[in-house]
C-alpha cells in the first residue's frame, strides 16, 4: 500500500473487461445462480422473439461437454452492418454493452431484455461462444473467445480449448451454408468460463425445467423443449438424451390450476385490462443525440387467481415474461387493492358475517389460500438492477389497482348464481381467517407458553420426559401399545418422550380441518407438540426439539409413517422446514455370529436384504457360522428393551432419517398425488412405477 493516490491510480475498464472484472454486478454471483442467470439471458432473448410473434418453438440443450445451446425460430439476429460502429449486427449484439433492438426502436412492443447487456455479458463470461443465424436463405456463423471474435481451429467436435486466432484487421461474419427456404432463427452455444465461475457451479436441471414450464404457461402456444445430454456415454448420445417438452394453450389460468394443490373455494378468476401513463425518457434522435421526450405508455395487465381451502399463499408475478420473485410496484398494487376491496365487502356484509366494528381484515387474511399469477406488459420497464427481480416503474401500481378494482366490483355486484355463491364463500373464508388470527393473538398475549402448557391437560397416554430443554428433548410417536411397553424400558426418560397411536390416523389430505381436529389421534399429536396448527403454528412454542416417527418395518408401518408425514406437512410444516422431523430406522434382521470356545457370540443387526446378504457372504469367506434361522423383525414389539435401545433409540448407535423438503411445490404435488382425492392420477402413478418394484421386496 502507498499513501500516494493520484489520477494515475485510477483504472478505466472498457467494454467487456468490466463484466469479467465484476461479474456479480451483472449476473448476481459467480456460482450456480449466476450460471443459470446467463442461461436465462439467452433464453429470454428467444422468448422475446416468440412474444413478438416470431417463432413458436425453442430448444434448450445441455450438452455432455458442459456447454449449453439455445435454438429459436425467430427472425434471426440482424446480419447487416450497423452504420455507427461499422460492425455486423451479430457482433454488435455479442460484444457491445447496452446495444440491442429493445431501446424503443420499434422492433419490440414490450420485451424482457432492456439493458442491452444480456448477450454481451454471456459472451464475456464464456470461454467460447458460437452463434449461428439462419436468415435470407443463408446460415451465418461467428465465434468468440472470452468476448473476442475470431476463429477456432476445430478438428471434429467443437471444444473451448481448441487453438483460437482473433481477428486482427476486420471481423468476419462467415456464411457456412444454405438455410432451408423460409427458415429463420438463431442458435447460440457457449461454454461458461471456469476462470470466472466456481468449480461447483453447474446448470440446475430442475430450475431450468421450472422456468421452461412457467414460460410456456405465460406464452400460450409456445413450445419449449429441454434436452439434457449430460449423463450420456461416449458415442451413445442420441439414445440417452433426457427430453421434456412444455406446451400449453390455456395461459396463466392453466398456470394457476397447476400451482394450486388445495380444493377450490372459487373458480379461477381471469382479470384483464390496460391503462396508460406518461413518462419522460431520453429518446435517440436521427442525428445520434438523446433528447428528453414525454411519451405515452400502455400497460397491459393480465391476472389469474383463485382461493382454495388451504392457508398457503402462492403468488407469481411477471413483467414482459420475466419473473419478478421479489415483487415490485405491480405486486404492491395488486395486494393493496385486493385488501381494500375485500375490506369494503366485509364491512358491507358485516351483519351476515357477524363481524364487529373493531374487527379489521388484514393482508394475511386475504392472501390465505390464494394462488395468483400476475403479469404486466410494459414498454421499457424500470427494473432495480440487471437481475430484474424487482419492478420499479411507479405508474404500474395504480394501473394494476384500477384494473383489479373494476373487475372485482363487477364480480361482487353480479346477480349470477355462481358469482354470488363464490363471493359468499370467499368472504366467509376471509372472515374465518381473521377470527382465527385474532383468537390466536389473544391467546398468545394472555398466557405465556409455559403456563399454557402446565394448565392444559395433556393426553394420559403421553409418557413425557423430565427435561425442560427443548433442544435436547425428543418425542417418539410409536405405533401400537405393544411397542410402547418395550419403548418405555428402552428410552432415556431424561429427554425422550413417547406418544403411542392406535392404528392408522386420518388422511388429512382428504379431510377438512374440522374432521382433522375431531380425530383423537391427530388432535393429541398437535396438543402434545404444543405449537398450534396451520397458520397459527409457532415453532418457537414446540415442546420438543425432535419429533421421531417410530413405526414397524413393514408395509403398514410405511403407510402409518406416510399418514403422519401428511399431518405434519399440512398443519405443522415449519417442523419439516427446520429439519426437526425424523423417521426412526429399526433393523430388519438380527444375525447371531457364533464364536469358537468360550468367546461370547456376536450380535449384528442389518437394515436391508442387500446388507444382510453382504454380511453373510463376508462371514462365509471368514469361515464363521451363524444361528439359523436368522431373525427377521416384523414389528417393534418383537424386540426386547435392550435391542430396541441399542438399535433404534440410543443416540450412540441409532440411525435416523431426516425428513427434508427442498422444493415446497414438488412436495405439495407429491402429497396431493399420493394422498389426495383424485384416484386416477394415483392409479396411473402406481401402474407406471410398478416395474421399479421387486416382487421379492413385497412383504406378503
Amino acid at each position: 500500500m502507498t499513501a500516494e493516490y493520484s489520477a494515475h491510480h485510477l483504472q478505466v475498464l472498457e467494454g467487456l473487461e468490466a463484466v469479467r472484472k465484476r461479474p456479480g454486478m451483472y449476473i448476481g454471483s459467480n456460482g450456480s445462480p449466476g450460471l443459470m442467470h446467463c442461461l436465462w439471458e439467452v433464453i429470454d432473448n428467444a422468448v422475446d422473439e416468440a412474444v413478438a410473434g416470431n417463432g413458436s418453438k425453442i430448444d434448450v440443450i445441455l450438452h455432455s461437454d458442459g456447454s449449453v445451446e439455445v435454438h429459436d425460430r425467430g427472425r434471426g439476429i440482424p446480419v447487416d452492418v450497423e452504420p455507427r460502429t461499422g460492425l455486423t449486427g451479430v457482433e454488435v449484439v455479442f460484444t457491445k454493452l447496452h446495444a440491442g433492438g429493445k431501446f424503443g426502436g420499434g422492433s419490440y412492443a414490450a420485451s424482457g431484455g432492456l439493458h442491452g447487456v444480456g448477450a454481451s455479458v454471456v459472451n464475456a463470461l464464456s470461454e467460447r461462444l458460437d452463434v449461428e443465424v439462419d436468415r435470407g436463405g443463408k446460415t451465418y456463423a461467428m465465434s468468440f473467445h472470452r468476448g473476442e471474435p475470431g476463429l477456432f481451429a476445430d478438428k471434429g467436435e467443437k471444444r473451448p480449448d481448441a487453438p483460437f486466432t482473433p481477428f486482427e484487421q476486420k471481423s468476419e461474419l462467415r456464411v457456412i451454408g444454405k438455410a432451408p427456404r423460409g427458415a429463420t432463427g438463431t442458435r447460440v452455444r457457449y461454454w461458461a468460463d471456469r476462470q470466472i465461475f466456481t468449480k461447483d457451479a453447474a446448470f440446475q436441471l430442475n430450475e431450468l425445467e421450472t422456468r421452461a414450464r412457467q414460460t410456456a404457461f405465460l406464452v400460450p402456444g409456445l413450445e419449449i423443449v429441454v434436452k439434457d445430454a449430460r449423463a450420456t456415454g461416449e458415442g451413445d448420445e442420441a439414445a440417452q438424451v433426457d427430453e421434456t417438452s412444455y406446451h400449453y394453450e390455456g395461459g396463466i389460468s392453466e398456470f394457476v390450476e397447476y400451482l394450486a394443490t388445495d380444493a377450490p373455494v372459487t373458480d379461477t378468476w381471469r382479470i384483464q385490462g390496460e391503462g396508460t401513463f406518461k413518462e419522460t425518457v431520453p429518446v435517440l434522435q436521427a442525428d445520434g443525440h438523446m433528447v428528453a421526450t414525454e411519451v405515452e405508455r400502455v400497460c397491459a395487465v393480465d391476472i389469474a387467481m383463485r382461493w382454495g381451502t388451504g392457508y398457503d399463499t402462492v403468488t407469481r408475478s411477471f413483467v414482459n415474461i420475466i419473473s419478478t420473485p421479489k415483487g415490485g410496484t405491480h405486486q404492491q398494487g395488486f395486494e393493496q387493492e385486493l385488501l381494500k376491496v375485500l375490506r369494503a365487502q366485509v364491512e358491507q356484509n358485516a351483519r351476515r358475517l357477524k363481524v364487529g366494528g373493531n374487527d379489521k381484515v388484514e393482508k394475511d387474511d386475504v392472501l390465505a389460500g390464494l394462488t395468483a399469477v400476475l403479469t404486466v406488459n410494459v414498454p421499457e420497464p424500470q427494473f432495480e438492477g440487471q437481475t430484474k427481480e424487482v419492478l420499479g416503474t411507479p405508474a404500474v401500481r395504480q394501473i394494476v389497482a384500477q384494473v383489479l378494482r373494476k373487475d372485482l366490483a363487477a364480480r361482487f355486484a353480479s346477480t349470477k348464481r355462481d358469482d354470488k355463491s363464490q363471493a359468499t364463500q370467499l368472504l366467509d373464508k376471509v372472515v374465518a381467517e381473521m377470527k382465527a388470527r385474532v383468537s390466536a393473538r389473544a391467546h398468545k398475549e394472555t398466557q405465556r407458553r409455559k403456563n399454557a402448557l402446565e394448565s392444559s391437560t395433556l393426553p394420559t397416554k403421553l409418557v413425557d420426559c423430565r427435561t425442560n430443554d427443548v433442544d435436547r428433548s425428543e418425542l417418539f410417536i410409536v405405533e401400537g401399545d405393544s411397542a410402547l411397553g418395550t419403548a418405555k424400558n428402552a428410552r432415556n426418560s431424561e429427554f425422550q418422550a413417547l406418544l403411542p397411536i392406535r392404528g392408522k390416523i386420518l388422511n388429512v389430505q382428504k379431510a377438512s380441518v374440522g374432521d382433522m381436529l375431531s380425530n383423537a389421534e391427530c388432535a393429541s399429536i398437535i396438543q402434545v407438540i404444543g405449537a398450534g396448527s396451520g397458520r397459527s403454528f409457532d415453532i418457537d412454542a414446540a415442546r420438543y426439539g425432535k419429533v421421531i416417527l417410530m413405526s414397524d418395518a413393514d408395509v403398514d408401518g410405511a403407510h402409518i409413517r406416510t399418514l403422519l408425514l401428511t399431518l405434519f406437512y399440512r398443519y405443522m410444516r415449519p417442523l419439516i422446514e427446520h429439519g426437526r422431523v425424523f423417521a426412526a430406522v429399526p433393523p430388519l434382521h438380527r444375525v447371531i455370529v457364533m464364536n469358537p470356545g468360550s468367546k461370547p457370540n456376536e450380535t449384528i443387526y442389518t437394515y436391508s436384504e442387500q446388507e444382510m446378504h453382504a454380511l453373510l457372504t463376508k462371514l462365509r469367506k471368514a469361515g464363521k457360522k451363524w444361528h439359523e434361522p436368522i431373525q427377521r423383525y416384523k414389528g417393534l414389539g418383537e424386540m426386547d428393551a435392550e435391542q430396541l435401545a441399542t438399535t433404534t433409540m440410543d443416540r450412540g448407535g441409532r440411525l435416523l432419517r431426516r425428513v427434508r423438503m427442498e422444493d415446497a411445490e414438488a412436495a405439495g404435488r407429491v402429497f396431493e398425488l399420493l394422498m389426495g382425492n383424485e384416484v386416477a392420477p394415483r392409479r396411473e402413478f402406481i401402474i407406471e412405477s410398478s416395474d421399479r418394484l421387486s416382487r421379492e421386496a413385497i412383504d406378503a
